[in-house]
Formats: C-alpha cells, sequence, structure tokens
C-alpha cells in the first residue's frame, strides 16, 4: 500500500486474474496508482508485485454493499482521488439449459456482474462528484455476450446486456458531474478463462468448434487509452475481439 497522491488513480475489479490483472498492470505502467480489488488475497498480492507504482490490495466480494464501500473507503484513505473505475469483475453460471439453473446460480452472476458493477459505480460516483478537480471515468466490461449469448448461458448474457443498459444510464447521469462512462466488449482474450475455447467450444448451430483467441494485451492496450482520454472525449462502445472468432454472421 503506498499513501502517495501524485498522477491519476485507477480501482480494477477482478484485478487479480486475465483481463483484470493485465489492464491494472498496463495502468501501472502508464504511471497510475491502482487499487486491485479481488476474491483472493493471494492473486492480487501477485499482480501488486509485478505492478511498477503503488498499488491498494483489496481483497473485495464485489456482490456484498458493506465490502463495496470498505473497498472504495480504502481506495480514498490511500490515495485521495478516484480517476479510473474498471468494472471488471464477473462470473459465469454452468453450462446447462436454462430450465435447469438454480436460483442461486442465477442469482450468484446477478450478483456479482450485475448488482457488483452497480455498487462499484455507486461508490466511485460519490467521490469523483466529491473531489476537485471534479470527475473522472467507469469503464464497464461487457463482453461479446452483451450483443449474442452463447448456447446455455441465459445469467451471463442477460447481466452483460443489463451493463449496457447500467453503462448508457451512467454516461447520462454522470455527465453533469463530468464523469463519462464506457463499456468495452471483449471477444476471446487469451485468458485461462477463454483456455477451454482451445479445445471447443458449443455452437448455435449444435456442433463444436475450437474458437480462435487473441493475446490479452490488446485488451489492456484498449482500456488503457479509452482510461487515458481527457474528460472532454469518450470512447462510448468498444467492441475488440479475435478476428476470426464467430461471431459476425449467422450459425
Amino acid at each position: 500500500m503506498s499513501s502517495t497522491t501524485s498522477g491519476k488513480i485507477a480501482l480494477v475489479t477482478g484485478a487479480g486474474t486475465g483481463i483484470g490483472k493485465h489492464a491494472a498492470l498496463a495502468l501501472s505502467r502508464e504511471g497510475y496508482s491502482v487499487a486491485l480489488a479481488g476474491r483472493r488475497k493471494d492473486r492480487l498480492e501477485a499482480t501488486a508485485a509485478e505492478a511498477k507504482g503503488p498499488t491498494l490490495v483489496v481483497p473485495t466480494d464485489v456482490g456484498d454493499p458493506a465490502s463495496v464501500k470498505a473497498l472504495f473507503a480504502k481506495t480514498l484513505e490511500a490515495f485521495g482521488r478516484l480517476d479510473v473505475l474498471f468494472n471488471n469483475a464477473g462470473t459465469g453460471a454452468p453450462p446447462v439449459p436454462l430450465e435447469d439453473l438454480t436460483y442461486e446460480q442465477w442469482k450468484t452472476v446477478v450478483d456479482i456482474n450485475l448488482t457488483g458493477s452497480f455498487l462499484c459505480a455507486q461508490e466511485a460516483i460519490k467521490i469523483m462528484k466529491a473531489q476537485t478537480p471534479k470527475g473522472g471515468r467507469i469503464i464497464n466490461n461487457g463482453s461479446i455476450s452483451a450483443h449474442v449469448p452463447r448456447p446455455n448461458s441465459a445469467p451471463y448474457t442477460a447481466t452483460k446486456h443489463a451493463i449496457t443498459g447500467l453503462t448508457r444510464s451512467i454516461s447520462l447521469d454522470g455527465r453533469q458531474h463530468d464523469i463519462a462512462c464506457s463499456q468495452i466488449d471483449i471477444g476471446n482474450a487469451a485468458t485461462p478463462m477463454t483456455e477451454r475455447m482451445t479445445k471447443g467450444m458449443p455452437q448455435a448451430h449444435g456442433e463444436t468448434m475450437v474458437e480462435p483467441r487473441m493475446n490479452v494485451e490488446h485488451v489492456a492496450s484498449a482500456v488503457l487509452y479509452m482510461a487515458s482520454l481527457p474528460l472532454d472525449a469518450n470512447v462510448q462502445f468498444m467492441t475488440i475481439m479475435a478476428t476470426k472468432m464467430p461471431f459476425i454472421g449467422r450459425g
């Protein structure tokens, strides 16, 4: 942990692995102080060990309001302000038919993907409205699933469609406070979560096929670009994906 207030301050959820980790490290390399949030302290500490600048490790359950409030309070105490929130934490449910999902499986995905993004945005907005100079940027991780579903993915797809509505609402409501809000929709970044794609994924027409992936660093660079814009410019929506993944076209 560091108490420095020089440079810009970013907070990344789901910062222990995958897209969150790589985005946090990209921000760190560009001089941001970064608050790292996620469920596993050991993974957050591993990210912090690779960072180039000040970090703050805060184990957090984004679906729990008290945990989220504590995260943002600690970030403000450590760094004095907040310039960027990357709402990245997410999870999915087992790929089973919709009618076979349990209420608990549905609720877990909604709590983390949607409610977690809402709670974090709420706390970020409170800080960004009150600080001097005021304002900041919120970047939501939408996913290709914000556009089209995979088979047997109702909870994940529903929450990612909802993220688009949340992004638009934050963009509109934050405008008067110099708070910009963006959404990045990512398709097949090469992370541990997408390793299964190298062995084959169920497709809409019933067959299974191996899907191409792209280097996760391209996503980190995209997040950094969005974060680094002045507040009078905004990437409202960005889709970054493996060029040959089966997204455009019909199965």
